[in-house]
């Protein structure tokens, strides 16, 4: 156990707060990046997707790897490759070198927040500790996301989109110096059989094509179809591989897959929600960047406000599930409020009363569902299962925007908002069936933790 817990977990928001102000502030400068870098309007997609697409992909295999060689280890790797890769984009004078930069920045940021989670039960094993640090840690991601915005807006008009990249620098390298003198050093893994790198690959290709297929719909069919038979081609690798990247018995954990279930529908609709708003703002109400940024701004405040106060008290007075099913609850009456909104809104009257809703709603769920979703894990399995819930947030996030993106262009804002809703009444109602008790490291059968036997911290 660290004797700085509190520093240690400001280095791990540290960084969570930097791949959250990433995904929300490129999405504010894509206008400048396409026409100072002649992107066709179908290529500057990829400025984001190919962010997502690394990311995702490689999110489960970074959470096995903290695991097995330690969480410490892949954290600073994943921070150093974020880091660099962010002056590589800063620096890109061509298509090709920026996309190049995003993916390298997904693939870091990949192997530094698969471990986050992990850390952090680690770090405050009672369940009052972790409901205080995961708010904290949404507070930070929520943080995030409103400074993305405004900073996004501001950096962009004042010195150009290079900015953006290149403030991660100097906060990167500071994250890593503290890093490297407060996380706990993990010790060496005692399996010497090693990581299943023919399954590491089918899942990692796999993932990668599944994201792929929501985020280009040239493409889509095809991906769609490779990412099923490369995920087939792991699951049968792993149930004769000598030492399993994942565990059969751990995907059967019917607990585990239904919690993430949750996770992926909640982040669905959050993150899709999010970007649709920025869109409805700038092209029905035509709000400028920094316009855009100053509307959004009360949602990520409550987020941020109630994760911090009042999400662990809420928690440790009622319980993760009835605080996850009041937020979710607070969360469609929100979107509900959305959708009604007239042709010509009035911000104060039509739209701000739903943003503090969508805020109080998203500000107690999220850490509710990820505790939930880690309940049951054993130390020795922390990083794949945190790997897992990350896994499962990209995915409803990629496909949240996919799907309500596509809902707006062709059937309107209303329509969007409405279906969004659909995601959090299917998360409510598989939440208040299927997530009743929640299972401790003792209900694992002995057969999940034997192998392989990972790094523990010291």
């Amino acid at each position: 156990m660290s004797p700085h817990r509190g520093s240690t977990l400001a280095v791990l928001c540290a960084m969570a707060l930097m791949i959250v102000l990433d995904s929300t502030i490129v999405a504010v400068a894509i206008p400048s990046i396409q026409r100072d870098l002649g992107f066709s309007p179908a290529g500057v997609a990829w400025v984001i997707n190919a962010y997502l697409v690394a990311f995702a992909g490689l999110l489960l295999l970074a959470g096995r790897l903290g695991d097995l060689i330690g969480p410490r280890r892949v954290f600073l790797f994943g921070l150093a490759v974020f880091t660099g890769s962010s002056l590589l984009c800063g620096l890109a004078d061509s298509p090709f070198w920026l996309i190049a930069g995003r993916f390298l920045q997904g693939t870091g940021g990949a192997l530094a927040s698969a471990v986050i989670l992990g850390l952090i039960v680690r770090l405050y094993p009672s369940p009052a500790g972790q409901a205080r640090a995961l708010g904290i840690y949404s507070f930070t991601q929520a943080g995030g996301s409103a400074i993305g915005f405004v900073a996004g807006g501001i950096l962009t008009d004042a010195f150009g989109w290079p900015a953006i990249f290149l403030i991660n620098v100097p906060i990167g390298i500071a994250v890593f110096l503290f890093g490297r003198r407060l996380l706990p050093i993990s010790r060496p893994v005692v399996s010497s059989r090693g990581l299943d790198f023919p399954g590491a690959t089918l899942i990692t290709a796999g993932l990668s094509l599944g994201v792929l297929a929501i985020v280009e719909t040239r493409f889509a069919m095809v991906a769609a179809g490779t990412s099923v038979l490369l995920i087939g081609g792991f699951l049968v690798r792993q149930r004769y591989a000598v030492s399993p990247l994942v565990p059969l018995a751990l995907l059967g954990r019917s607990w585990l897959l239904r919690a993430n279930a949750v996770m992926m529908l909640l982040f669905a609709a959050g993150m899709g929600f999010q970007f649709l708003n920025a869109l409805f703002v700038q092209r029905i109400m035509g709000y400028d960047a920094l316009g855009t940024g100053s509307a959004f701004l009360p949602t990520p405040l409550v987020i941020g406000l109630m994760s911090l106060f009042l999400a662990a008290r809420l928690t440790a007075r009622f319980g993760p599930l009835r605080v996850l099913l009041a937020g979710l609850s607070a969360m469609l009456l929100g979107l509900l409020l959305l959708a009604r909104m007239p042709s010509a809104p009035s911000y104060w009257t039509d739209m701000f009363p739903p943003l503090i809703i969508m805020g109080l709603g998203v500000g107690v769920a999220i850490p509710a569902v990820i505790m939930l979703s880690m309940a049951g894990a054993a130390p020795s399995e922390s990083g794949l299962v945190s790997g897992l819930g990350n896994t499962a947030q990209q995915a409803g996030g990629a496909l949240g925007l996919a799907v309500l993106a596509t809902v707006a262009a062709s059937a309107g804002y209303s329509r969007a908002f409405l279906t969004a809703a659909t995601f959090i009444a299917a998360a409510t109602t598989l939440a208040a069936l299927l997530l009743r008790r929640a299972p401790t490291p003792a209900d694992a059968p002995a057969a999940d933790l034997a192998r392989p036997v990972p790094a523990t911290c010291s």
